[in-house]
């Protein structure tokens, strides 16, 4: 172990040094604070935002080459770079191969997607269909129920009366002025079709 003096100690620690201390961002919380201090350092400084980065595609990639030249095979006479460029056109080959498989799974996952969209917007807008035309059943029903009421209450049904014609009297049995009084022989009953009746109430 080194003696307490004054050259044991560490440079950084050392009180008497000019360095500034190394300021090293302990958690995420604190490495979020200085970027953020440092942003607001300068506020006019324009900030740079990258763009996002595209998804790699195997159009993207560089096709793969039409013509080999100067193939080698298993057999000796393989120089030893050979190897490490056909480890680079086979990687280059599964990448391309991997994209195509994963373009081909997304259309896959798309077309499901819109497909069940599609079938759930159906079943409901047939239940929101079915669901319209109870509503409407139920209202016309209590119209119906709500007019029947108030038509009871309106017509009131009597047995038809038997109606005598003969002159108009007055309450004391006289005939009113004006009226001529038929002879006795002449009075007849007349008889009305049953039916309704209706009296208007005021």
């Amino acid at each position: 172990m080194s003696e307490p003096i004054p050259e044991s100690v560490p440079t950084s620690a050392d009180p008497r040094s000019k360095r500034p201390l190394k300021r090293r961002a302990l958690t995420p919380v604190a490495e979020q604070a200085t970027q953020i201090e440092s942003l607001f350092r300068d506020p006019t400084k324009e900030i740079q935002i990258p763009e996002p980065s595209k998804p790699r595609t195997s159009a993207s990639l560089p096709p793969p080459p039409e013509i080999v030249a100067n193939v080698q095979g298993s057999s000796a006479g393989a120089g030893s770079g050979e190897f490490h460029v056909y480890k680079a056109s086979r990687r280059r080959e599964y990448e391309r191969l991997r994209l195509m498989e994963e373009e081909v799974k997304r259309e896959k996952a798309d077309e499901e997607f819109e497909r069940k969209r599609e079938e759930t917007k159906r079943k409901d807008e047939e239940k929101t269909e079915k669901n319209r035309k109870k509503r409407e059943k139920r209202r016309a029903a209590k119209s119906r129920r709500l007019a029947g009421s108030n038509g009871d209450e309106e017509m009131k049904v009597d047995k038809p009366p038997t109606k005598t014609v003969g002159p108009a009297s007055t309450s004391e049995g006289v005939p009113s002025h004006g009226d001529q009084v038929p002879p006795a022989d002449k009075l007849e009953t007349a008889h009305e079709e049953p039916g309704v009746i209706i009296h208007e109430e005021d």
